[in-house]
């Protein structure tokens, strides 16, 4: 009986994803993305008008002081149409979980070809349709073709002291790029506000384009003796001209970066990220300012530098370990981690409540091309027990891997060892999510995001507290 029902879930599972696959392939055969966006837009602006017509009054969810006061984690209050988190299946990207987006995403024509390119997720994050390999491949070529980068910028990377952080650099590198921005000459020159997502869309190819470009200058300055980045290879996608800028030409390296690049992308609107570059994009500041302003959050060691702290850990026990990763020496030692007042790194979500999808795609990748690996080793052997101790103590509402327990040790066996840059790596990524939304926020218009407050007083006296 166990197996037919497993039968019958795997038939339903397999029709539906079929059905996405009819359903979502884009209708439009336009290789070029702006004039689908075109037709979209005002089909989106008419649903979202009368939506609010007919439910603006209607309340969602509730707000608990301890919500106010615990960094308004649970709070509905954000519009995202790019991705959705949810907390047993994980993220989806318009409603493409990562193993379907794996399925249905056109692939690039260099390495194995065994990964999507991140310029077919943006297509499907920004127009809701998964695009055809003519599509992609277009914005490709578009983004090669946009990717140059103004000299003055060149000049400061060059000039900046060594010890500057990467994401120092990264965000003052994206802040002076908006001597380029159309979004600001449009907006000075009193330009319609029916308008402003076109040069929004303009801002957001060009910063995209060119930030593998700036992240790849950055890391030959620190790293490779500031060595040059060459040229842009027009043959070349996205994320193989930024492996080669970067020095890698690995053909499993260039699948590792599709795969960093697409899986680190988006993770709906609430993140610290993706809502500073929403909130300072509320503003009507131009997405360079927008972008920087959440590459500044993303730099927080409670954001992006996670999978930092999990190599550090990481290294911690394979010193103590001595290699020995017996089931009995590896829970004595996340014990001992934990008695003395520390977390697992790597382990825990704020939403979700399963195995990180994203670390499960990693796992693979690692099984495929590292299986023999000791700190891929290492990493396995944890994901046997930290989950069970964590649900022992029982402080941690989910106990499973995340994202930042796989993506360093995979980065550090092709030999890109330099972990204060892999922030730099993600913030590449996450440019697709933000800006994808960026121009969704001003298509649609979005004012102003200027939340109400209280301070503790005023709360106390409206929940009629003594």
């Amino acid at each position: 009986m166990a197996l037919f029902r497993n039968s019958l879930t795997k038939l339903a599972h397999n029709q539906k994803l079929l059905l996405n696959t009819t359903r979502c392939v884009s209708s439009s055969k336009s290789t070029n993305l702006k004039d689908v966006l075109s037709d979209q837009v005002p089909v989106k602006q008419k649903e979202v008008k009368e939506f609010r017509k007919e439910y603006g009054s209607t309340k969602v969810g509730e707000v608990t002081v301890d919500m106010m006061y615990g960094g308004m984690r649970g709070i509905r209050g954000l519009v995202t149409e790019t991705s959705v988190l949810d907390p047993e299946e994980g993220i989806r990207f318009r409603g493409y979980s990562i193993p379907e987006c794996q399925k249905l995403l056109p692939r690039g024509n260099g390495g194995s070809g065994e990964q999507p390119l991140p310029e077919a997720l943006f297509w499907l994050l920004v127009t809701g349709e998964v695009p055809s390999q003519a599509q992609a491949d277009a914005l490709s070529k578009e983004w090669n073709d946009r990717a140059a980068i103004p000299n003055h910028v060149i000049q400061m990377l060059n000039n900046f002291p060594s010890h500057l952080h990467p994401m120092s650099q990264f965000s003052a590198a994206i802040t002076a790029m908006n001597s380029e921005s159309k979004f600001a000459k449009a907006y000075a020159s009193g330009v319609n506000k029916a308008l402003f997502w076109e040069y929004a869309y303009e801002d957001a190819m060009d910063l995209i384009a060119k930030l593998p470009t700036v992240a790849a200058i950055i890391y030959r300055n620190l790293n490779r003796e500031g060595t040059s980045v060459g040229a842009i290879d027009p043959k070349k996608d996205w994320s193989w001209n930024f492996s080669s800028m970067l020095g890698y030409e690995d053909s499993d390296f260039v699948e590792l970066m599709r795969m960093y690049l697409t899986i680190h992308s988006d993770h709906e609107g609430g993140n610290v990220s993706a809502h500073t570059t929403h909130l300072i994009s509320s503003a009507l500041s131009d997405p360079y300012l927008s972008f920087a302003g959440g590459m500044n959050g993303l730099a927080g060691p409670l954001h992006g530098l996670a999978n930092q702290e999990v190599l550090i850990w990481l290294t911690k026990v394979s010193k103590e370990l001595q290699g020995d990763y017996s089931e009995k020496r590896m829970k004595q030692f996340v014990w001992d981690t934990l008695q003395g007042g520390q977390v697992v790194p790597g382990y825990g979500h704020a939403v979700l409540r399963k195995t990180d999808p994203r670390y499960q795609c990693q796992r693979e990748f690692a099984l495929q091309k590292l299986p023999n690996d000791p700190m891929f080793q290492l990493v396995a052997s944890l994901y046997k027990v930290v989950p069970d101790i964590l649900l022992e103590q029982g402080k941690a509402a989910n106990p499973w891997p995340n994202v930042d327990a796989h993506s360093g040790v995979l980065l550090q066996y092709y030999g890109m060892t330099e972990m204060n840059y892999y922030t730099v790596l993600f913030g590449v990524s996450r440019a697709l999510g933000c800006m994808a939304s960026l121009i969704w926020d001003r298509a649609l218009g979005l004012p102003l995001e200027r939340p109400k407050s209280f301070d503790t007083p005023s709360l106390k006296k409206m929940v009629g507290a003594k």
